[in-house]
């Protein structure tokens, strides 16, 4: 029986290859922006109540350091603000830098305090010196030679990162504030106390002139970074998300309709 293309149309068909495994590797980057953007949510709470925690620490006033000081403790007084009397020990002096104020080079001043009796010596970080008066000669006004009562924050140590050098106390060169390194090389007990200022602009540059370190005001410099990671993020993932249904949406390019002719021709 004589039957036509008109009984029996060609039909179109779809051939060649589906999306690839490059999708499972797009669709793994909106999850995963999403992923580290609620982590930073959990980041930036964690932050916010250390920082918190700090400050509160900064509004209390003020307490006379112990004769002795458990270093294994320091973490719970971290940024608590103390006071300790005694005579700089200008001798055993260590600067650390380079380090960077307002644009100039220059050194942390670091000193033991000895302090009397049976207490401690304990190192104080006095601020930072511009680069021209790091000889002691240069900033006699800076040498205090008697007793003296240092108020600032007290400290925890902090981790070295991989980039910053050894430092070589025998050469007198300090890149990190390393407190038990310098504790040990000065014969004073691991505890680092910051000396603290009012901000005042004015008596900033006269101790500069003179050679007066210049202490860190009592506040808490924690960094807090996480709302923008946060944004970064999420927005990173949406925008993928959408590339990734945009291409779902879209029939892969090498995909050809072709004409399957009736074999009952």
């Amino acid at each position: 029986m004589f039957s036509s293309i008109v009984d029996h149309p060609p039909q179109l068909v779809k051939t060649g290859q589906k999306h690839g495994p490059g999708l499972i590797i797009l669709l793994l980057i909106p999850v995963t922006a999403f992923a580290l953007g609620t982590w930073q949510v959990f980041r930036l709470q964690w932050k916010t109540e250390l920082i918190t925690k700090y400050e509160d620490r900064i509004l209390k006033l003020p307490l006379p350091l112990p004769p002795q000081v458990d270093p294994s403790a320091i973490h719970e007084f971290d940024y608590r603000r103390v006071y300790a009397t005694g005579l700089f020990r200008h001798d055993q002096e260590m600067l650390i830098g380079p380090r960077i104020h307002d644009g100039n080079d220059g050194y942390l001043v670091v000193t033991p305090l000895e302090r009397e009796g049976d207490a401690s010596k304990i190192l104080i970080n006095r601020g930072w010196i511009p680069k021209r008066l790091m000889r002691q000669a240069d900033r006699k006004a800076g040498l205090a030679p008697g007793p003296v009562t240092v108020q600032g924050l007290l400290r925890q140590p902090w981790t070295k990162n991989m980039f910053t050098p050894d430092n070589k106390p025998e050469l007198g060169q300090f890149f990190f504030p390393d407190v038990s390194q310098m504790a040990s090389f000065s014969g004073s007990e691991p505890v680092w106390i910051e000396e603290t200022m009012e901000p005042d602009l004015l008596k900033a540059y006269e101790r500069e002139a003179a050679g007066i370190p210049i202490g860190r005001p009592a506040e808490v410099n924690l960094r807090n970074n996480h709302t923008q990671y946060i944004f970064t993020w999420y927005a990173l993932s949406a925008a993928t998300a959408i590339m990734f249904w945009m291409i779902v949406r879209k029939p892969p390019s090498d995909v050809a309709r072709r004409v399957r002719l009736n074999k009952e021709w």
